[in-house]
């Protein structure tokens, strides 16, 4: 159920912030439409740090509804203290979600054994297939792949997004986890390497933009053809660099919204991408083929 090109779902916000039910449905269709393989609603794409804990469920809930079957759902559920993270977790459940993403804990920089500790207590507290998330460059806490290798015989936990930038990592994750363990890639721009290497697919934040190129890149490199996924591959580089000319998601919610599928609102302390990269994005979205075929 999880491989291919997941997206990590833009939250559309109008200009004062408040999250636009009417855009996250088109969202919805757009990505059932263009073959993307899944959604993760409110990761950090999402801007989960800026929603409180009803809106965090509560978008959830909205996506596993407007989705109804049509794709699976994995909620964004991590959090720093593992209690609000069973919480997240056990809400994000109820509302009927495929699956969580549980980031690692951010800014109070636990122990390997901590990390073990903290994933192991919400796998034994909400059974739900759980897939972990490792993004030191956000979280100032890198979780090492024996940390992984411990959690993985736990039945809940079925995998890891690796965000480390590191593609040795995905080697050793797939060697040390065994073949059932799902490992997805966290970088866009590793996404094609991933799979050359054994990945079962992408957490993307690239496919907001440009789903069916990365569903079909994603298709290609599960299905052995090499050449045909790298073809695709080289011509969405420039939009993998692009969406993070400032920080993710505010070029990419800029992107989204020259496509005219939500308004342009993030949430304080996020501003509005800087005037000077729009171009440069607009020329990727050109390069990657999708900005003609806007409405």
């Amino acid at each position: 159920m999880f491989q291919g090109s997941i997206v990590a779902l833009v939250t559309p916000m109008r200009t004062d912030g408040s999250v636009d039910d009417a855009a996250l449905a088109r969202l919805v269709d757009f990505h059932v439409e263009q073959g993307s393989d899944g959604i993760v609603a409110v990761g950090t794409t999402g801007e989960s740090a800026t929603l409180d804990a009803r809106e965090h469920v509560g978008v959830i809930a909205r996506v596993v509804e407007l989705a109804a079957g049509r794709i699976p759902v994995i909620g964004g559920t991590g959090a720093n203290a593992t209690s609000e993270a069973i919480h997240l977790t056990r809400g994000a459940r109820d509302a009927g979600v495929d699956g969580c993403l549980l980031v690692t804990p951010y800014y109070n920089k636990p122990t390997q054994e901590g990390l073990f500790q903290h994933f192991k207590a919400i796998a034994e507290a909400v059974d739900i297939p759980q897939i972990l998330y490792n993004v030191p460059g956000r979280t100032a806490c890198d979780m090492l792949p024996e940390t992984v290798r411990r959690l993985a015989p736990l039945p809940q936990i079925v995998g890891i997004k690796e965000a480390s930038g590191d593609l040795g990592r995905i080697g050793q994750l797939i060697d040390c986890c065994g073949p059932d363990f799902i490992v997805l890639s966290g970088e866009d721009g590793l996404a094609f390497e991933t799979l050359m290497h054994g990945g079962r697919g992408v957490i993307s934040v690239s496919a907001n933009v440009a789903p069916a190129a990365m569903h079909r890149m994603c298709r290609l490199g599960l299905d052995g053809d090499a050449e045909g996924a790298r073809t695709i591959d080289a011509r969405l580089r420039e939009l993998h660099e692009a969406l993070f000319l400032e920080s993710n998601p505010i070029p990419v919610k800029w992107a989204v919204s020259e496509l005219g599928l939500i308004p342009d609102g993030l949430r304080l302390p996020l501003t509005p991408l800087s005037p000077q990269h729009h171009e440069p994005v607009r020329h990727a979205m050109r390069v990657a083929g999708v900005l003609e075929e806007a409405v």
